[in-house]
């Protein structure tokens, strides 16, 4: 059972369908995981739905049923393309929502790696938001670094800690602008986690500030 949980205005914005598709993602992610996250989304998903029912219904236009039905019409150029391969579903280490969103197994996706930390990018369709995969070796530390807006990481494999806790598989880490930290990977086995932020990370040690200032120039 996962430690660290998606606060309730996170879950309500999921429940309500009011997340950007990448935080979503992450989100369903964790729920797929989480048996006490799961009852609260049926709670809040039951309790949506009879605020809806309580509603008083307005009268359609003549023309609006049709003009929905057209909506749904599939265009013949859409037809022939083939679905995105889905070989996540396969790895058991991956969570059925992620897993429709991945064309291998974790361990043999086109990982970019730079030193003790490797890359997958995922859902690059969408400005002002990266959503990664991350794996860290085991025992590695990432550069001390804080945040220029949110920052969610959800634990897949293994597992790291930083001062704000130890987090496992399932465990869902958020991180702004007040946090500045380095997490370090738990020796034993890579760390493995889907990542999404809204805004740069910001390097704070003393090699960070002075990348920072170079990058500047």
């Amino acid at each position: 059972m996962p430690a660290y949980h998606p606060g309730s205005e996170l879950l309500m914005d999921y429940a309500s369908g009011a997340l950007p598709e990448p935080v979503a993602l992450l989100v369903a992610s964790h729920v797929s995981l989480c048996r006490a996250c799961q009852g609260e989304v049926a709670r809040l998903e039951a309790l949506g739905g009879a605020l809806f029912d309580a509603l008083e219904g307005e009268p359609l236009a003549e023309e609006a049923l049709d003009r929905a039905l057209a909506r749904l019409e599939v265009p013949e150029s859409l037809e022939a393309v083939a679905p995105l391969p889905c070989g996540g579903r396969t790895d058991p280490r991956v969570p059925l929502p992620l897993g429709d969103y991945l064309e291998s197994d974790l361990d043999t996706l086109p990982w970019k790696n730079r030193g003790g930390v490797g890359e997958v990018a995922l859902l690059t369709g969408f400005p002002g938001i990266r959503t990664r995969l991350l794996r860290v070796k085991a025992g590695a530390a990432l550069p001390q670094h804080t945040h220029e807006g949110a920052e969610y990481t959800l634990l897949l494999t293994g597992g790291f800690s930083d001062d704000t806790g130890h987090y496992r598989r399932g465990d869902l880490a958020i991180a702004d602008a007040s946090i500045d930290h380095k997490p370090i990977a738990d020796e034993g086995e890579d760390c493995i986690c889907l990542a999404v932020t809204d805004a740069p990370l910001r390097l704070t040690g003393r090699f960070g500030r002075y990348l920072n200032f170079l990058a500047r120039l």
